[in-house]
C-alpha cells in the first residue's frame, strides 16, 4: 500500500501532467496558426508571437489553471465502489485559505460537538466538509468505529469504513514525525501529535481523504503520523467524554471497534448554518 506522502506526490504530478498537456496543446494552436501566415506577416507574427508564447494572451487561462486552482479532487468509480454516493465535487478555486471555520455536530448523545477548522492549513479538507455538509451528506449517519488509537471515526454514510463521495483527496497537514525515542515504537516523551479533541481526515488508502475524518478522543502520538490534521474541538467536550466511555465489540471484519451504542451524527454544518444551528454550543466546555 503506498503511502501518504507517496499519494501526495502521484496526485501533484497528475496535477503537473495536466498543465502541462494544456500547455503543449496551447503550443500546437500556436504552431498551426504560423504554418498557415503568409510571408506578407510573417514579420509582424514574429513580434507578436513572442509576446505570445511567453503568456502575455494566455489572460484568464493561465491564472484558471495555475494560480486560481487550490484543490485537486480525484474522481472515485461508484461502479467499482457500490458504497461510495455521489454529490458532485467542491469548487477547485477561490476558497478560503486564511482564518477558520466553525464545524457544528449534533449527535444522538449530549451537546453538540464544536470544532474550529483550520483554514490555513487544511483549505481543501475545510472546503469538502463544508460542501459535503450543504448537501446534507453527513444528516443521520453513523459514527461507525471507535478507533484502537482512541478517536471516534465518522463520515461514512454506508458505516463501512469504505463510504465516502466519488472523489479524493491529497494530505495537506500530517505533522511531522518526531525524531526517535530510545524506543522506537513511539515518540519522544512530551510530544503529543494528535492531542485530544484534535479532528484529522482519514483516507482509504491513507492519504486519499475524502469525506471521513476522526475526532481523538485522547491523546494520540504515533511513531509514523499518517492523518491529516483539519481543526480543534472547542465545544462539546462532556459529550466525547460520554462517547469515549462506550464499549467496542467486534465489527464485520473481527476488530474489536464498533460501538456497543449506535452514535448517530443528526446534522452536521459548516459555518453561518453552523452558528444558527448551535449557538450556545461554543460555551460547551
Amino acid at each position: 500500500m503506498a503511502s501518504s506522502r507517496d499519494r501526495q506526490r502521484k496526485l501533484a504530478r497528475a496535477k503537473y501532467d495536466r498543465q502541462m498537456a494544456r500547455r503543449a496543446e496551447r503550443e500546437r494552436r500556436r504552431r498551426r496558426i504560423w504554418a498557415g501566415v503568409g510571408t506578407v506577416t510573417a514579420l509582424v507574427l514574429v513580434i507578436a508571437g513572442g509576446a505570445w508564447i511567453g503568456g502575455a494572451f494566455d489572460g484568464d487561462e493561465s491564472t484558471e489553471t495555475e494560480a486560481g486552482d487550490v484543490c485537486l479532487w480525484t474522481p472515485q468509480s461508484a461502479s467499482a465502489n457500490p458504497d461510495l454516493k455521489e454529490v458532485g465535487t467542491p469548487p477547485t478555486k477561490d476558497l478560503p485559505q486564511t482564518g477558520t471555520e466553525t464545524m457544528t455536530i449534533s449527535t444522538d448523545k449530549g451537546a453538540p460537538i464544536v470544532a474550529s477548522l483550520d483554514l490555513a492549513s487544511a483549505p481543501c479538507a475545510a472546503a469538502s466538509i463544508s460542501y459535503l455538509a450543504g448537501k446534507t451528506f453527513y444528516d443521520n449517519t453513523e459514527c461507525h468505529e471507535i478507533t484502537a488509537d482512541g478517536a471516534l471515526r465518522c463520515g461514512d454514510p454506508s458505516a463501512t469504513g469504505n463510504g465516502g463521495p466519488t472523489y479524493s483527496f491529497y494530505d495537506e497537514n500530517v505533522p511531522s514525525a518526531p525524531a526517535p525515542s530510545p524506543s522506537a515504537s513511539a515518540a519522544p516523551a512530551g510530544t503529543v501529535l494528535y492531542p485530544k479533541g484534535t479532528v484529522a481526515m482519514i483516507g482509504n488508502p491513507p492519504g486519499a481523504n475524502s469525506s471521513q475524518f476522526l475526532i481523538f478522543l485522547k491523546d494520540f502520538s504515533p511513531a509514523e503520523p499518517q492523518y491529516s490534521i483539519i481543526g480543534q474541538v472547542t465545544g462539546g467536550q462532556d459529550t466525547l467524554t460520554a462517547i469515549s466511555k462506550i464499549a467496542t465489540v467486534e465489527n464485520a471484519t473481527g476488530d474489536k471497534v464498533k460501538p456497543k451504542e449506535k452514535i448517530t451524527i443528526k446534522t452536521l454544518t459548516v459555518g453561518a448554518a453552523a452558528a444558527s444551528a448551535a449557538p450556545s454550543a461554543s460555551t460547551q466546555s
